[in-house]
């Protein structure tokens, strides 16, 4: 076994929930790896390392309270953040444009932000920046959890359930989720080009 699942069972539910957690709802959790590391869980799940339902429980719920924290981080900070003219990063023209755009979009957009690395972490606060009406963005967030951590943990528990010896194939299957939750974002650079 590879190097992220030791530390998925060193860490075991606590870490898996403190990861999705922070992937979902804080600035800097971009970074981690949500996709491969709840596929990595299912596997070890159908070994026998976790309890697959206590897993989907935190895992969804993880997804759902790091939402909404990172929706009331955008909701209180958001403005303060993009208020400053000398910052490149945070532009006030981006807060407008992001109220327009989840006029127009929002509600798929938090489903569908789930499925996609670094837009799963920014969305949520973008629509706290963005002042989407919490209860359509909590509704949407609901959904998106169930959709991305107990659609990933279910898939993924199964495969390892029917496919004997398929953690021997665990990196290939990392790198292509890798590659695949990626696709969107190249399409659209690809699209603005």
């Amino acid at each position: 076994m590879g190097h992220l699942s030791e530390l998925i069972i060193t860490f075991g539910y606590i870490g898996v929930f403190i990861t999705v957690f922070a992937e979902s709802g804080f600035l800097l959790g971009f970074f981690l790896p949500g996709d491969s590391m709840l596929f990595t869980v299912g596997i070890l799940a159908s070994q026998g390392y976790f309890n697959i339902g206590w897993m989907i429980f935190l895992a969804i719920t993880a997804a759902i309270l790091g939402d909404t924290f990172g929706y009331y981080i955008g909701r209180v900070f958001g403005k303060r953040l993009f208020n400053r003219p000398e910052s490149r990063l945070f532009k006030y023209e981006y807060v407008q444009r992001t109220e327009e755009f989840y006029k127009k979009y929002g509600k798929r957009t938090i489903i569908m932000a789930r499925f996609v690395p670094i837009v799963r972490t920014f969305a949520p606060i973008m629509a706290g920046v963005g002042k989407m009406d919490y209860k359509i963005f909590a509704s949407y967030n609901v959904v998106g959890g169930f959709l991305w951590a107990g659609g990933l943990l279910g898939l993924s528990y199964y495969l390892g359930t029917r496919f004997e010896g398929i953690e021997n194939y665990l990196t290939y299957i990392i790198i292509g989720i890798i590659v695949v939750s990626f696709i969107p974002i190249a399409l659209d650079f690809l699209k603005k080009k």
